[in-house]
């Protein structure tokens, strides 16, 4: 049974359904870098989603974006492929909004569509390295309390965990990034 069950693209989002969200397509890719460009102080966010598509980690229908009103692309998500101490998960990042759209919801519904496909698809884990203030809304807690842990120094309230189905035991340990993250 999944553990929370955030908004699919076929319910109405939190936004009052604003923001249209689906699955990247080839002709968003140009559109998804300009936001990963537009919403980072460095390109560092923009070149590792450009590295992660042509990697192994890549898992197509696993990165999405929200639409604006007028059909351009809003909002980025991103989920790959990544283990802790082997047992598979998923690595949430980045996430990015265009600057001129930050806290309109496009983020929040991007992330809310990209987390129901991962449960759809049936995968149970979720780690994100990011602000405390913004993830626990989506249902995300410290990864400690799982016993996960990143393979660096992080503050223990900013690396985070979202179980989305309780019926598989969390594994505990180091995380494994996938390669075009460096670490």
């Amino acid at each position: 049974m999944p553990r929370q069950s955030p908004e699919t693209p076929a319910e109405p989002a939190a936004d009052g359904g604003r923001w249209r969200t689906r699955p990247e397509t080839a002709a968003d890719v140009a559109a998804v870098r300009a936001v990963n460009l537009a919403a980072f102080d460095t390109p560092l966010e923009a070149d590792l989603v450009d590295a992660l598509r042509a990697d192994g980690a890549w898992l197509p229908g696993l990165s999405y974006v929200a639409e604006g009103p007028d059909g351009s692309v809003a909002a980025h998500a991103l989920l790959t492929r990544c283990h802790v101490d082997g047992a598979p998960a998923l690595a949430l990042a980045p996430v990015a909004a265009d600057p001129a759209l930050q806290r309109s919801g496009a983020g929040s519904a991007v992330v809310r569509a990209l987390l129901a496909a991962a449960a759809a698809r049936g995968e149970a884990l979720v780690l994100v390295l990011g602000h405390p203030s913004y993830y626990p809304r989506f249902g995300f807690v410290p990864a400690s309390r799982y016993g996960i842990r990143a393979p660096f120094e992080v503050p223990d309230e900013a690396m985070m965990a979202l179980v989305l189905d309780d019926s598989v035991p969390v594994p505990a340990g180091t995380i494994g990034y996938p390669a075009p993250f460096g670490v």
